[in-house]
């Protein structure tokens, strides 16, 4: 079962380059609705000022995201990725629209009921993020590794977009009634849009494209399982479950435990990431960092520098002779990335905002650097099942990271009260 046939190189280059815009359009929409909670941070700390909601709805949002994509992990090599996949951009959208509902029927006032309320949408989008985030990776681990890194620097870029809007949209509802709360619902307007552009794309565009159906076909004949439903979207014919079914023994794969246990490196490196950088944003750089001159901005100025240089980092691995593929090394880069703890701490007692901001932008800079170094390497000789499979284990160490990261970022309000 071949495509290679009947594909020009030129038709395969501007495949190519369509989905590597596409992968970048489903990676921004698969973080741009819980991004968009994030942000508007300062909305929810004035509306739930006694439930600290920029730590509470991360630690919410976290255990659904485990929890799901450790099931999903597990099943995965007979998961119907397709439907994973529109399920899990279909609830962000359903989730944001709910954000817009609940904040009008309640006239936009806080309270235990509407927090709760805002909890509930929060785990929802842990369990959309597992659906599609894990889904996705595995899904582009069997192509090249242009599309893994485009759809991750999109991850990244979906922070980067919803700084921008909340500050445009911070600026302009600053002086008007209400503002905060108007800013807040556009905000989340834009969002549900963007959502339903993403349930599009990859429902209609991106099944279609010439060296997507390529690379699908190519890991249905190794005997993946999970890409079915993509190839009949797209007009292919697949047999591949009567395939296995008729000679098992021919499409035999690792175990997933087998490919974590010769992954540990990589897996251990993921979650190391994730934990420091969680351990210190959003929560730490929203209420920890005192008083400067620029007032409520200031916590927006920080998250929207973490933003742009987490994505500036996705990128730097495009350049050959930066990008670090020594396991080891990789390794040791992620250990040394945790003497930011005591510099942010000190910072944060002692330094003014042009240190923090520095601190803050180098923690986002390794962090997007160091994750894409990760799963563009990682996926390399193995089958497409097993790729598959090893993107689903890497996507369970990085929301698992982010989980322990934003646990251990309470520690930050040991001695400060309540």
């Amino acid at each position: 079962m071949s495509y290679e046939t009947g594909l020009t190189e030129a038709a395969k280059q501007r495949g190519k380059l369509l989905g590597v815009w596409i992968c970048w359009l489903l990676g921004n929409g698969s973080l741009f609705a819980w991004n968009s909670m994030l942000t508007i941070e300062d909305y929810y700390v004035y509306l739930f000022p006694n439930y600290h909601p920029t730590r509470v709805l991360t630690v919410v949002y976290q255990p659904f995201a485990v929890g799901t994509i450790a099931f999903l992990a597990y099943n995965e090599a007979k998961s119907n990725t397709r439907v994973r996949n529109l399920f899990g951009f279909i609830l962000f959208f359903l989730s944001t629209l709910a954000l817009v509902i609940l904040d009008v029927a309640t006239g936009g006032k806080g309270g235990i009921g509407p927090f709760i309320g805002v909890c509930i949408t929060s785990a929802l989008f842990g369990v959309a993020d597992a659906h599609v985030q894990g889904g996705m990776v595995g899904d582009l681990s069997l192509m090249c590794p242009e599309f893994i890194q485009s759809f991750l620097a999109g991850l990244a870029a979906s922070g980067v977009m919803t700084s921008a809007l909340r500050l445009i949209t911070k600026a302009a509802f600053e002086n008007s009634q209400d503002g905060l709360r108007k800013g807040a619902m556009l905000f989340f307007a834009i969002t549900c849009f963007f959502e339903l552009v993403c349930v599009f794309l990859y429902a209609f565009v991106f099944p279609k494209i010439p060296i997507v159906k390529h690379y699908r076909i190519k890991a249905a004949s190794e005997g993946s399982l999970t890409v079915g439903a993509d190839l009949v979207a797209a007009g292919i014919q697949n047999n591949s479950d009567k395939a296995v079914e008729e000679d098992p023994k021919r499409f035999e794969r690792l175990s997933n435990k087998e490919l974590f246990l010769q992954n540990i490196d990589y897996a251990v490196s993921l979650y190391l990431v994730y934990v420091l950088t969680l351990s210190i944003f959003p929560g730490f750089l929203s209420e920890d960092t005192g008083s400067h001159s620029l007032g409520s901005w200031y916590a927006l100025v920080l998250i929207a520098m973490y933003n742009v240089w987490d994505l500036i980092g996705r990128y730097v691995p495009l350049i050959p002779r930066l990008k670090l593929t020594s396991r080891k090394w990789i390794l040791a880069a992620t250990l040394s990335r945790f003497v930011l703890i005591p510099a942010f701490y000190f910072t944060a007692k002692y330094g003014d905002q042009g240190y923090m901001i520095m601190l803050t932008s180098f923690l986002g800079l390794t962090n997007g650097y160091l994750t894409v170094c990760i799963l563009t390497e990682a996926p390399k000789g193995y089958k497409g099942p097993e790729q598959n499979a090893l993107g689903n284990l890497m996507v369970l160490c990085l929301l698992a990271g982010i989980f322990s990261g934003v646990t251990l970022d309470w520690l930050w309000l040991i001695g400060k009260g309540w």
